[in-house]
């Protein structure tokens, strides 16, 4: 999910560099929710490994 979120921002800051700004700002909200929801994840992750040991 991590690469996915990259790869958004990647789009986001080629599309603002040729002025497709609605697209730019578009593909940077999506890598912006993929970010936040690996983090979510991550902690849940790092939580329930915590628990088990």
């Amino acid at each position: 999910m991590l690469r996915w979120s990259v790869i958004f921002l990647i789009i986001a800051l080629i599309a603002a560099v040729f002025g497709f700004g609605n697209i730019a700002a578009s593909a940077a909200g999506i890598a912006k929710v993929l970010f936040f929801v690996f983090l979510i994840l991550f902690v849940i992750s790092l939580v329930s490994n915590a628990i088990k040991r």
